[in-house]
């Protein structure tokens, strides 16, 4: 190899980060980025390069170079997300050490603006990061990352176990994706809140609440029900002496041993035709939640206890949608003898002898699990029709995790700055990406920012000029 070659080699090496090496064909040397990979047909691992471009006296001359004419990019967008990040790195490179820049990176992009698997260069491309780190995001590259994550059960628990293993106050549920993929060994006929018995994919996670961030996910076959997919989960759960805030569709008399052995707390809302609940027990205490006055009262139930809310809003609008239904002939007078004893009344089954101000707060601390599901859906609901077999689903459920970290993030640092009624995390993020670097002629800087914009990165402590 000539000494120009090397050098030029030395110093894409130290500018890319990356491992390199120099090919030769008819005497022109050419740049390439190797790394390895786990052939799982073969059993061992293989080498596996990706061509970069052909090398010059005066430098790489890249792979469709006559094309590449961008010299603006989103900044402040990717800067920010960046920012957000930096707690997650080094477990995310411990757990992937192969493959964390291409699942980060696929993750800013995801949570900028959640485009198709076959767009996600693209839209990388348009952001400034992408000229700081060359991380290979075709297609097929990505297709592999997917396949080589989903495979990595042991990396992936490795990461949640480093973002739950200080929780104290965990969230549990469940939730599904339709599938008509006739490949996907996790798509099954299962049941759902829609009541449609098609094929789904199900997925269980684990939202912390004193952290207010979500710390797993997995996904689940589609008929597997709700206490099997908790009993499955508590076991890959490493936390001690946490308390876990369930949804009344975990509702069991057998929950509070499964939970008992993980010395877990519990609360658990029940449905009210538990034969438990005694509606008629007088109500004495009371407090306000969110302007809302609640009467409560609670009684030993076994080793646990039974809190009983009465939300008394609640209860007047359950009476009166119930008197509406009988001037319409759809209800009877009789049957609302029987309902009324239950109009705006919860029941909670919990293994805490506290306040019931303090219980009924915890259930409602789960809100933000249900938020979750929703952003999350709305981003499978967009790429499912990639997801063809189990390894990619585990891997794309990852990524789609990563997204949901990095957006939770934000979403708290303006709920922080009380800005989360004013402004969106996809707001903010749309403002931020008119923040953009110019690169010309060798030279980079900021355009001019909009004042609005400015004051925002300002409150959201963006570092727009991070030192070198």
């Amino acid at each position: 190899m000539e000494k120009w070659v090397r050098d030029i080699l030395e110093q894409e090496r130290k500018k890319r980060k990356r491992a390199l090496e120099v090919k030769t064909l008819n005497k022109n040397p050419y740049l390439y980025a190797s790394t390895t990979r786990w052939d799982k047909t073969k059993k061992k691992i293989k080498k596996v390069t990706e061509y970069i471009g052909r090398i010059t006296k005066e430098g790489v001359i890249e792979r469709n170079a006559s094309m590449q004419t961008r010299s603006i990019y989103e900044y402040g967008n990717a800067q920010l997300l960046k920012q957000m990040s930096q707690d997650i790195q080094a477990p995310l490179a411990a757990a992937f050490p192969q493959r964390w820049k291409e699942l980060l990176a696929y993750a800013l992009v995801k949570t900028i603006r959640p485009v198709p698997l076959r767009l996600v260069k693209s839209a990388w491309e348009k952001l400034e990061a992408s000229q700081e780190n060359s991380v290979p995001l075709s297609p097929n590259t990505l297709s592999e990352t997917l396949h080589e994550t989903g495979a990595n059960y042991h990396g992936q628990k490795l990461f949640f176990d480093s973002l739950m293993n200080d929780s104290r106050m965990l969230a549990f549920d469940l939730s599904s994706i339709f599938s008509e993929s006739k490949t996907l060994g996790f798509a099954e006929r299962g049941h759902n809140p829609n009541h449609a018995y098609m094929n789904q994919v199900n997925f269980m996670m684990f939202f912390s609440i004193d952290k207010q961030q979500p710390v797993m996910i997995r996904p689940l076959h589609g008929s597997v029900r709700d206490i099997k997919a908790l009993k499955d989960a508590l076991q890959d759960v490493n936390v001690k002496k946490a308390t876990v805030v369930l949804d009344r569709g975990f509702a069991s008399y057998h929950l509070p041993a499964l939970l008992a052995l993980k010395n877990f707390s519990f609360i658990l809302p029940l449905r009210r035709n538990f034969s438990t609940i005694r509606y008629d027990e007088p109500m004495s205490q009371s407090f306000t939640y969110r302007e809302r006055g609640i009467k409560w009262t609670k009684w030993a139930q076994g080793e646990s206890f039974l809190y009983l809310f009465e939300d008394v809003k609640m209860r007047a609008e359950e009476d009166t949608m119930f008197i509406r239904l009988m001037d319409e002939k759809k209800k009877t007078r009789r049957e609302y003898a029987n309902a009324s004893k239950r109009f705006g009344k919860i029941a909670i089954l919990s293994n805490l002898d506290v306040s019931g101000e303090k219980v009924y707060e915890l259930l409602k601390s789960r809100e933000d699990i249900e938020t979750c599901f929703d952003a999350l859906k709305n981003e499978l609901e967009n790429d499912k029709t990639y997801l063809r077999d189990d390894d990619a689903v585990r891997g794309y459920f990852f990524v789609s995790f990563l997204s949901l970290y990095l957006h939770y993030k934000v979403l708290n640092v303006l709920r922080k700055n009380k800005l989360n009624d004013k402004v969106s995390v996809n707001e903010a993020l749309m403002e931020l990406s008119k923040i953009y670097a110019v690169h010309d002629g060798g030279k980079r800087r900021l355009s001019a920012i909009p004042k609005k914009v400015e004051a925002l990165a300002r409150t959201l402590d963006v570092n727009i000029n991070p030192k070198p």
